[in-house]
């Protein structure tokens, strides 16, 4: 096999670099700065286990978000901003627990952020956001991939779903 295929364009990890913390800084730290503050108020319905809970959402997801930032670059040859998406279907890692890892990250992330600081702004912010995606998902990405892919995107649709994991990975 040759080796300079295999490898990922620079593009790609360049416009990861830029498409990814740009992500994470506006939607997922700073809208969620603008509506709490991060300033620690009363846990809601008086559940002080809901911080913890919380806080293990937020290191949960961060992994989740970075393994689908480097399989985009490294197995897709591609980046995460619309302009640049992946040149080749991307199913490994955790993609094979569910077909939208990224962005079931960071509504995991959005709702541990409203639950560490007390936050029902950022609960409702976690609502709206994941309904964008949904909308994002089925309305654009899902009819491209279905055109781009084709029957491989399809085998890969009907094993793994969109949004809640499965809990074996696919083979």
């Amino acid at each position: 096999m040759d080796q300079r295929r295999d490898r990922p364009p620079l593009w790609a990890a360049l416009g990861t670099l830029v498409g990814g913390p740009l992500f994470i800084a506006t939607v997922l730290l700073y809208v969620p700065y603008l509506i709490s503050g991060w300033r620690f108020r009363p846990a809601l319905l008086g559940w002080e286990a809901g911080r913890w809970v919380g806080g293990a959402l937020i290191v949960a997801a961060a992994p989740v978000f970075l393994d689908f930032l480097l399989r985009f670059v490294f197995e897709g040859h591609g980046t995460p901003v619309p302009i640049a998406p992946p040149q080749r279907l991307v199913i490994r890692g955790a993609f094979r627990f569910v077909r939208n890892p990224a962005y079931l990250a960071a509504v995991v992330l959005l709702v541990g952020e409203g639950l560490l600081f007390g936050s029902p702004g950022v609960l409702v912010y976690a609502l709206v956001m994941s309904l964008v995606f949904h909308v994002l998902v089925v309305g654009y990405e899902e009819p491209h991939l279905r055109s781009k892919f084709g029957a491989d995107y399809e085998a890969y649709r009907r094993k793994v779903p969109r949004w809640l994991p499965r809990l074996r990975p696919l083979p």
